[in-house]
């Protein structure tokens, strides 16, 4: 699938931990060289332990790096901020740590994560992006007031399984010319009228606030 990815004209890919068959360290290990040997792109690796079990440690990251160049980000969702902290002090300019959950970025910024990947930037992509510029540019004070008046939004878009929150809440508030559809494919299910409340509340109160999309 990354090959086909790569001759389709993609940037980068984006590989998550495996998922079910709970591989071991040594498993991750050669799972994600085997894959970055096979493609000139760059690479970008995603740990999210919530959702796969096994959490992709930083002695193991530091063995795929060395080993596979192209390797270039992490996608990093243990919801510890500490663990990008390691991160940044282990590798430096050569891992560039990316935020996972939303609520996260600018701690994680903080200690020198370069952005998000985000689920409310599809929602609100220009109000993400301040917040993280605002960051990155050392406006720690003014990122700090863009991010807090975010982070209510991030909190309702995961009440639920994402991408439920998100495909309801870009379905009914969205501002693109094509809202995307309110379906997802089970076994998730379309989020739920409380969450649909929690999100519309949450958006009332930053636009109340002066936040823009």
């Amino acid at each position: 699938m990354s090959r086909e990815a790569e001759r389709s004209g993609v940037d980068a890919v984006m590989l998550v931990v495996p998922y079910y068959n709970k591989p071991t360290q040594e498993g991750l290990f050669r799972h994600f060289v085997a894959v970055a040997e096979t493609v000139g792109c760059p690479v970008v690796l995603y740990n999210i332990p919530g959702r796969t079990v096994i959490d992709l440690t930083p002695d193991t990251l530091g063995r795929i790096l060395e080993k596979a160049p192209n390797v270039v980000g992490m996608k990093e969702a243990t919801g510890n901020v500490l663990r990008a902290q390691e991160l940044e002090r282990r590798f430096g300019s050569r891992l560039a740590v990316l935020s996972g959950d939303d609520a996260l970025t600018l701690p994680m910024m903080s200690v020198g994560a370069k952005g998000v990947i985000s689920v409310t930037s599809n929602l609100l992509p220009r109000a993400v992006t301040k917040a993280t510029k605002l960051a990155l540019d050392g406006a720690m004070e003014a990122a700090k007031k863009a991010h807090l008046a975010l982070v209510p939004v991030h909190e309702s878009m995961f009440l639920e399984a994402n991408p439920g929150p998100i495909k309801a809440a870009l379905a009914e508030h969205g501002k693109t010319a094509v809202k995307i559809a309110d379906a997802v494919r089970g076994p998730l299910v379309a989020a739920s009228e409380a969450t649909r409340k929690a999100i519309a509340s949450a958006l009332d109160t930053f636009r109340a606030g002066g936040g823009e999309a």
